[in-house]
């Protein structure tokens, strides 16, 4: 029989791997889904006739699980240029004539 020497294991699970109880819990919670999917629309059917503000509450959040939502992002830094002309041009609704120009702009120096 091998003498233990430290690091040396040994026998036990590998890792990783699971035990009797939590793999009978994995398999049991997987076969109450699999049996509420089969009904699932017709579920949310009657929830749609119930309450349309559920109806759509519940289908916002079960998209969660199936489109990414999008990240934010920050983008910092300096400019090291300023603004000098901003040109806004206002075009009535029906005609081509442009009003004049108006520069914003500030004086040059």
């Amino acid at each position: 029989m091998p003498k233990f020497e430290v690091g040396n294991k040994l026998g036990g699970r590998k890792p990783g791997s699971l035990n009797r109880s939590t793999e009978q819990a994995k398999l049991t919670i997987a076969r109450l889904a699999n049996r509420g999917l089969d009904n699932i629309l017709e579920d949310f059917d009657k929830i749609r006739q119930e309450s349309p503000v559920e109806a759509a509450k519940l289908y916002l959040r079960l998209l969660e699980y199936i489109v990414p939502k999008k990240s934010s992002m920050e983008i910092s830094g300096e400019l090291n240029h300023r603004v000098h002309q901003v040109t806004i041009q206002i075009n009535n609704a029906g005609s081509d004539k442009h009003t004049n120009d108006t520069d914003f702009s500030e004086p040059t120096r």
